[in-house]
């Protein structure tokens, strides 16, 4: 494999680790520990076969390593992290910010499957098959994720949120 293949990756590497991890510098991270597994791996890569979902199946089963370490700890955010959102020289879209922040919002209310799964096809554009590859389950379950992740979304987008049952 050329390095050239594995460069070409790289952006959207990025993309779904941020839309996993919701921090820059964290995704960073993940990409490069991501890239160092692939290089300390290649032998394993079938010769042949598509780097993309390897690719994305590593980065992913990091992810899932990473969220096991931190369930014991809690998550800290500093300020330097943020400077450049504390104070705004010009006024943001506010249309187009709160659009986003509603999608991040519901995008994070969904089962972390159903999130998983309609990043890697709607944000990445992999084919059910390479979903399948990439999360190790059958390429049915994927799309029963991804209709259901469908679902969820629409309503939470359209109807503001999980409907709430009266209690007498």
């Amino acid at each position: 494999m050329a390095d050239s293949q594995l460069e070409a990756q790289i952006p959207s590497l990025r993309r779904y680790a941020r839309a996993l991890c919701g921090d820059r510098a964290q995704a960073d991270d993940l990409v490069q520990d991501c890239l160092e597994r692939a290089l300390s791996r290649l032998p394993s890569w079938r010769r042949g076969g598509d780097v993309r979902p390897w690719l994305f199946a590593i980065l992913r089963h990091l992810w899932i390593d990473e969220m096991r370490r931190r369930g014991a700890r809690p998550g800290l955010v500093g300020l330097d992290d943020h400077a450049d959102t504390l104070a705004v020289a010009t006024p943001p879209a506010q249309g187009q910010g709160l659009a986003l922040r509603d999608l991040a919002g519901a995008l994070a209310m969904l089962a972390p499957e159903q999130r998983e799964t309609l990043l890697l096809v709607g944000l990445e554009g992999l084919s059910y098959a390479q979903v399948a590859e990439v999360t190790g389950v059958p390429v049915g379950t994927v799309m029963s994720r991804l209709k259901r992740g469908r679902d969820r979304l629409s309503q939470v987008l359209h109807d503001g949120g999980p409907a709430l049952r009266r209690v007498k």
